[in-house]
């Protein structure tokens, strides 16, 4: 954009946000005031009260010094004073506007808090958020007080923007870290609130007044190896498609959207003294739901109802969802694939089987260089022999040596033309090595046992990072090192959040449990109540969770005249009792046929890779004792 942008009056995208934000208010307009990322200019955002049913916004064009911006509100409140002059209102951030039937409503961040920096730019999370409507109270149209109207506006203050919702003024968390850095700011599937910032958009073209929310999860710690201190920070961010809780999201919509699609960033740098570390380093990896058009009905009983399976016999849905991932991460795409090979009923089978098909189907139609490569382990069957942590650092560390990990040196530089981005603090950069592809793992939730793959893939890669930074050389960390427990502590932290997110409780993590020595008695326990709070939480919550997300992501947007009951949904949904679906009698049946098919049998082993020699796991041993005995001995 650059100077072509700012001819037509349009700001560079990738510009930094007004921050330290203040509201004002009287009666027949909202005065938002902040400071620019010169940090020296201040600007004013005019918000018309006097429009009972339209958003009216305007930009003031001055820049102003802090005296300036004094004197304006001054002469701002003795203009008013015969209506109650100005009156200042909490806020932090801007979420973005909202319409329903009648009046616009503002969504602000009243209260946030700190909780990590990334080369100099601050991250928050929010704590406190408002909803306000604009209109002044004598100019509210009278449908505000309808039935339809606080309905919806109770299902938007059930999203509480407080349970892991973060973001920063200065930093794009919606993109991964080697994005940031070759200055790629266009993407917003991690973006909660972009349908929210469309009013605003649409009249000033700007995206400083608002703030890009992320949700899931982030974390910053900092560790210590070879008497060396290194920050390490665990991004999990959610995609805002196909978001919803589990029964009512899963698997792979038409636009190749997969249910609880996460992606997880492990950045690692080392300790300076001042904000801009020599070099930094970090992985990405992703978790999704299966990429095919499967759901489960939801039911009160049984707890776990059976899969139903659409026919996609061209596999459509799911090669789209791949040339995605392929757009975003480059080649190769590596899935680990978690599901059972031995089930009592063929749900995970079923899905296995024809995750194993469809994925051979999208590879015969790819080059040599570009076909997914896969790994399918059946992790539950591996957990009940012991020892799963080893295979699954094989795995990793295997992955790795595919994709890499990106690895930068970075330069404070002021007068920099070559920057990452335009605020707070400016860095010159040179990519030692970029990472190309990424590991996308999955079980049936994308919750507990894919949740034990990232760790292990995280524990993998951060001896890689270390190496690369030279805080160790030929660094191996064993899972009974202090580091090991902080990052298993980190990403079973990260698990909860996930699974509550999604299913409602926290996290089933009990292969972390049992590494850390608890008792058997003691997992089952924890085992039992978390499932009975997915229980609870699926049959009882999971639908209004639905209408609430619809609403604040702009898919169930209420129209004018409309009758109550009947919004206007943007997207299509499908419907698990659709005829298109095979109910689960007759996925026993397709099961049944496949068997005897002598062109499956591979994809009934406990461990099937097209890529990886199962010989290779014997490198696993080395792990085994640590694995079995470290934790319990720490």
């Amino acid at each position: 954009m650059g100077e072509e942008a700012a001819a037509a009056g349009v700001e560079p995208r990738r510009r930094g946000r007004i921050r330290d934000l203040g509201l004002y208010a009287t009666d027949s307009m909202f005065y938002f005031v902040g400071r620019d990322d010169s940090n020296q200019m201040w600007r004013v955002l005019k918000v018309d009260r006097s429009e009972p049913t339209s958003l009216s916004l305007l930009q003031d064009p001055t820049c102003y010094v802090a005296i300036e911006r004094d004197d304006l509100l001054r002469r701002i409140h003795a203009g008013n004073k015969a209506t109650g002059g100005l009156k200042r209102i909490d806020c932090h951030g801007i979420v973005g506007f909202i319409k329903f039937l009648g009046p616009y409503y503002m969504l602000l961040i009243t209260e946030s808090c700190k909780i990590g920096t990334i080369l100099g730019h601050d991250i928050y999370s929010v704590h406190k958020s408002k909803i306000i409507p604009i209109p002044a109270p004598h100019l509210l149209p009278s449908v505000a007080k309808s039935n339809d109207e606080k309905r919806y506006l109770k299902q938007l203050h059930s999203v509480d923007l407080s349970k892991d919702f973060f973001y920063s003024f200065s930093y794009n968390l919606a993109q991964t870290l080697e994005k940031n850095m070759s200055g790629s700011w266009n993407d917003t599937t991690f973006v909660w609130n972009e349908f929210l910032t469309e009013g605003i958009w649409e009249q000033i073209s700007s995206p400083i007044w608002t703030v890009a929310l992320v949700h899931g999860f982030f974390r910053q710690e900092t560790l210590s190896v070879s008497a060396n201190d290194f920050q390490l920070t665990i991004i999990a961010r959610r995609s805002r498609h196909f978001a919803g809780p589990r029964f009512l999201k899963r698997g792979v919509n038409d636009d190749g959207n997969v249910a609880n699609d996460v992606e997880t960033e492990q950045i690692v740098f080392e300790e300076t003294h001042d904000e801009i570390p020599c070099q930094i380093t970090s992985v990405v990896q992703r978790r999704g739901s299966i990429p095919l058009p499967w759901s489960q009905e939801t039911t009160k009983y049984p707890i776990k109802p059976g899969i139903l399976l659409k026919s996609d016999k061209d596999f459509k849905a799911t090669r789209l969802h791949f040339e995605n991932l392929q757009a975003r991460y480059a080649n190769p795409i590596i899935v680990l694939n978690l599901i059972k090979t031995v089930d009592k009923k063929p749900n995970e089978l079923l899905l296995r089987r024809e995750y194993a098909k469809g994925i051979e189907h999208i590879n015969k139609l790819l080059p040599m260089g570009k076909r997914i490569l896969f790994v399918h382990m059946d992790m539950s069957n591996h957990s009940l022999r012991g020892h799963v942590l080893p295979y699954l650092l094989s795995v990793g560390s295997a992955s790795l040596k595919q994709t890499g990990i990106f690895h930068c040196k970075v330069t404070p530089n002021s007068e920099s033309e070559d920057m990452a981005w335009e605020s707070e603090v400016a860095v010159a950069r040179m990519c030692v090595s970029p990472q190309k592809g990424v590991l996308r793992t999955n079980c049936l939730d994308c919750l507990d046992r894919t949740n034990v793959a990232q760790f292990a893939n995280g524990l993998a890669a951060l001896e890689s990072q270390l190496n690369a930074l030279g805080l160790c050389e030929e660094c191996e960390i064993s899972v009974d090192n202090p580091v090991s427990h902080t990052l298993m502590d980190i990403y079973g932290q990260m698990g909860d959040a996930l699974s509550r997110q999604y299913a409602g409780s926290a996290a089933q993590n009990k292969v972390f449990w049992e590494q850390r020595g608890q008792c058997t008695m003691a997992i089952k326990l924890k085992r039992n109540i978390r499932n009975i709070g997915r229980f609870v939480s699926n049959v009882y919550m999971d639908s209004e969770k639905q209408n609430a997300l619809n609403v604040f992501l702009g898919l169930l947007r209420p129209q004018q005249g409309e009758p109550s009951g009947l919004p206007n949904i943007c997207g299509r949904q499908e419907n698990p009792r659709n005829e298109e679906y095979e109910s689960e009698g007759h996925a026993r049946q397709v099961v049944a046929e496949e068997q005897n098919c002598p062109s499956e049998p591979k994809y009934e082993k406990l461990f099937y890779s097209n890529f990886l020699d199962p010989f290779v796991l014997s490198n696993a041993g080395k792990f085994r004792e640590a694995a079995s005995e470290g934790w319990r001995s720490s």
